[in-house]
């Protein structure tokens, strides 16, 4: 029995995953409408639908306790497989199966432009599952965290006012004073000066030890050197290499010379 319980436990197994994006709306372009017609009525019960295979056939299963790093040229869908995992974009075939509930954290991910840092902060808090007492109790932490009012009382402001790297980390801060399951992070590190990247990879660092899985998409491989014990290389959305984070990055170095 004893032995079961030091067994590596799965949070995260994607079997043979398939996520296919489709794009109505015909291309628009010269030629006659006969011409077009022709091409419209060949599609069939396709026409005017066009589609993206983002995600081809991905397996790999995930465990407690580490930290995965995905890499892979622009448009290699690393961004979809994160959307999958969070159950945003549903599966063409194969599966998507989470132990706990996944956290997508990325750059884009929307706060309220409108409403102060402070309000986020609240918000986000809430819609993370905490409870106001919680976000009471840490809320501090979180504005000392983002480095945000470093320069001035920007909390106070409403985020419109923030840059585009005040905005990043601050979601990164909201994010990260809540333990995850699995949390997802999206190019969020890049977006900071390498004071708060040292911060960011040392709170994933926590995570990992509290049982918890994180995924981290970045361009930087420093980042991924720093934070991650394992690698998913994707490139035209098939899964090219799985494992140890400098045998995979050494491969990636090679194929695009960097």
């Amino acid at each position: 029995m004893a032995e079961q319980h030091e067994e590596r436990i799965p949070t995260v197994i994607a079997d043979e995953l398939h996520i296919v994006y489709r794009v109505h709306g015909a291309k628009t372009g010269k030629g006659s409408a006969t011409a077009a017609l022709s091409r419209i009525l060949k599609r069939g019960e396709e026409r005017g639908v066009r589609k993206v295979h983002a995600v081809k056939g991905v397996s790999f299963v995930a465990y407690r306790g580490e930290a995965i790093g995905l890499i892979g040229s622009n448009g290699s869908g690393k961004s979809t497989l994160l959307r999958a995992i969070a159950g945003l974009l549903p599966a063409e075939s194969g599966r998507v199966y989470t132990n706990g509930q996944p956290s997508l954290l990325g750059v884009n991910a929307a706060l309220m432009n409108d409403l102060t840092g402070e309000r986020n902060v609240i918000l986000g808090g809430l819609a993370m599952g905490m409870s106001r007492e919680q976000i009471k109790e840490r809320y501090q932490g979180i504005v000392d965290f983002s480095g945000i009012n470093e320069k001035g009382d920007f909390i106070t402001l409403p985020m419109r006012t923030y840059s585009s790297g005040m905005a990043a980390r601050l979601r990164f801060s909201i994010a990260a004073a809540k333990d995850h399951d699995v949390l997802m992070i999206d190019e969020a590190l890049a977006t900071g000066d390498r004071k708060f990247q040292i911060r960011s990879e040392e709170r994933i660092r926590e995570l990992r030890k509290q049982a918890g899985t994180v995924f981290l998409v970045s361009h930087s491989n420093k980042s991924i050197r720093d934070t991650c014990d394992r690698v998913l290389w994707l490139e035209r959305g098939e899964l090219r290499l799985d494992g140890p984070t400098e045998e995979v990055l050494k491969e990636y170095e090679k194929f695009t010379g960097k």
